[in-house]
């Protein structure tokens, strides 16, 4: 069962590999990402951050999408860690069950705008945000678990316009 779809382009550190797996108690984090599957150093200090007594997956986002609904997760309580809105969206889209986002980070780049002090969005991304909550998704905007949720349309609707 998926416990949380988490946007952070961090993937895993120790926010959350300690304070998210905790919480959601989850026993599996899948990290869903078409750039680190290649990336022996990234790979290593990925490996290196994962909490003793939970099963670390990384697979590219077709693959992630193909054992999710294969049903090869059903068993964990299962944490996906991805690196930006583009691939939540593949996600979410793909496995109907999933019906929220957690925002946890973005880096800052060029044409992005904070909607909050960890969240920068292009037009695409807040494009794609505004779809995703007609589509019924929830999105909403948290570092930690203990951070109060806030809604990332109202975010965007507060910054941007």
């Amino acid at each position: 069962m998926v416990k949380l779809l988490r946007v952070d382009h961090r993937l895993l550190h120790g926010q959350v590999a300690f304070s998210w797996t905790s919480y959601l108690q989850a026993d599996c984090i899948l990290i869903a990402s078409d750039n680190v599957v290649d990336d022996e150093l990234r790979l290593t200090t990925i490996k290196l951050a994962k909490p003793s007594g939970v099963k670390l997956v990384i697979k590219n986002i077709a693959d992630s999408i193909k054992a999710i609904q294969e049903g090869k997760t059903d068993k964990y309580k299962l944490f996906i860690v991805v690196e930006s809105v583009e691939d939540a969206a593949k996600i979410v889209r793909a496995v109907k069950t999933i019906k929220s986002i957690n925002l946890g980070g973005t880096k800052p780049k060029e044409n992005t705008k904070a909607i909050s002090k960890v969240v920068h969005l292009t037009k695409d991304e807040i494009k794609t945000i505004d779809e995703l909550n007609e589509e019924g998704v929830e999105i909403e905007v948290r570092q930690v678990p203990n951070d109060t949720k806030v809604k990332a349309v109202s975010l965007i609707k507060n910054k941007i316009d």
